[in-house]
């Protein structure tokens, strides 16, 4: 990518979300995401368009923070599926969503994307950012 397409991009310009942890290579963040507690990203610290473009080492260091994300939110949340998706369509920096998902949720089975398919979710509160940090960090180790 170009200088002026890192310079416009969303990822590079703030932090995505709620910092939970953060190292030299990427950050994980706590998404604001209404009617999707726990929906965190996963994003890479430098202005990368693809997977691919990571050597095999920094794949696997990327993919090891998923992991720990999506473990840390089985340990707090009693989720019915947590979604992996890593889309870049509207923004094309390298990033990783992980998603919380119940059966009672506005969209499922469909993406958290689609329209709604019905009004009358449960609301459910954000797990306690504290915690879920602490949590990442011990799947990290």
């Amino acid at each position: 990518m170009t200088a002026l397409d890192a310079s416009s991009c969303e990822l590079c310009r703030s932090s995505g979300g709620e910092i939970l942890w953060h190292d030299d290579f990427c950050r994980i963040v706590l998404a604001d995401e209404p009617g999707f507690p726990g929906f965190c990203r996963v994003i890479l610290d430098r202005h990368v368009k693809e997977m691919t473009d990571l050597p095999p080492n920094e794949r696997a260091r990327l993919m090891r923070a998923v992991f720990a994300t999506e473990a840390a939110l089985r340990d707090l949340l009693q989720a019915d599926k947590i979604n992996l998706a890593s889309l870049g369509n509207a923004v094309p920096h390298l990033h990783w969503h992980v998603i919380p998902r119940y059966r009672d949720d506005s969209r499922f089975p469909a993406p958290v994307w689609a329209a709604p398919a019905r009004e009358d979710e449960l609301l459910r509160a954000s797990p306690d950012s504290a915690t879920l940090a602490s949590r990442i960090q011990a799947h990290l180790k």
